[in-house]
């Protein structure tokens, strides 16, 4: 990343270190300025007096994919549970047992979770809830209590996740397009494809068998798939999509899933920070379990097709 790297190793900033944890844990500067508050060259600065002050290359490879060096991703190991018990001991001192910081992602936080927190308050008024965005590409947002992320099945085996329910993905598309044949209006439709999930039909087709025809022209891409769902919503064309972002749509009948939806071995978890998981995480497990039961997952074609 930077050339002829010296320099003194007296004094080790931890504004150094705590802006290469954050670059190292989200995978790139932008999402740790964002989780930081600071803009993007602030981290850059930050990592490169790092380097120096270590006299260590912490990353390699071009300016737009770094990667972390085998001595990075060891500092960056011994960093993370640092900052964690770091982090965690400032909320022990304020005393917010009841306060709860959840992390997500934008998608699943503005098409399932915030239209359902008013149950969740609802059931828990003592609780108060401080939603976070986490970065696209990010699995750990530092101070977030919780991480709730759409995982792999890998990912949902890790240690310290909770597992809370079933992914499944299929093409939908706007009730008004659907018209009486719902799978030829589909076939026709112009794709739509979200810049995070760029390769969600070919998945779609591997998972469920079905081979549609070649579409009638390239996919148009979105940034984020609450973008591709509300293009969908608004008859731009057809995309495929995790159920659990389409559910509340599909039951209003403004969308129609004329595959049905596969099961992808994926699912939705929760990281949890801490030790033991304090009476808020628990409630919160408890209630999001609740909301995301497994009859929830409409895996079969409607009958009438």
């Amino acid at each position: 990343m930077f050339q002829n790297l010296t320099g003194s190793t007296s004094q080790i900033s931890l504004t150094a270190l705590r802006a290469f944890e954050a670059m190292a844990r989200t995978g790139s500067a932008t999402a740790a300025a964002a989780e930081l508050h600071v803009t993007h060259s602030a981290i850059s600065r930050q990592v490169k007096s790092l380097e120096k002050q270590l006299e260590l290359r912490l990353f390699d490879g071009p300016r737009h994919a770094l990667r972390l060096t085998e001595k990075g991703a060891a500092l960056a190991a011994e960093l993370h549970p640092a900052f964690d018990r770091i982090s965690a001991a400032v909320t022990h001192a304020r005393g917010q047992s009841d306060e709860l910081s959840v992390a997500v992602h934008a998608s699943l936080s503005v098409k399932w979770l915030i239209p359902r927190l008013a149950r969740f308050h609802e059931q828990y008024p003592h609780i108060h809830i401080h939603l976070i965005e986490l970065s696209p590409h990010a699995e750990t947002h530092r101070g977030a209590d919780a991480v709730i992320r759409l995982m792999g099945p890998s990912a949902l085996n890790a240690a310290g996740v909770e597992y809370i329910a079933p992914n499944a993905i299929g093409p939908v598309i706007s009730t008004q397009r659907a018209g009486t044949d719902a799978r030829m209006a589909l076939a026709q439709a112009p794709r739509l494809i979200s810049r995070t999930q760029t390769s969600s039909w070919s998945d779609w087709t591997q998972l469920s068998g079905v081979q549609l025809p070649a579409p009638p022209s390239a996919p148009r891409s979105l940034a984020h798939l609450h973008f591709v769902l509300d293009a969908v919503l608004a008859d731009w064309g057809a995309a495929v999509l995790p159920w659990i972002l389409c559910a509340d749509a599909i039951a209003q009948g403004k969308l129609v899933a004329p595959y049905g939806f596969a099961p992808d071995e994926g699912g939705i978890g929760v990281s949890l920070t801490g030790a033991e998981p304090s009476r808020a995480q628990r409630s919160f497990l408890r209630w999001l379990r609740q909301e995301a039961l497994p009859s929830d997952c409409h895996l079969h074609p409607p009958e009438y097709l």
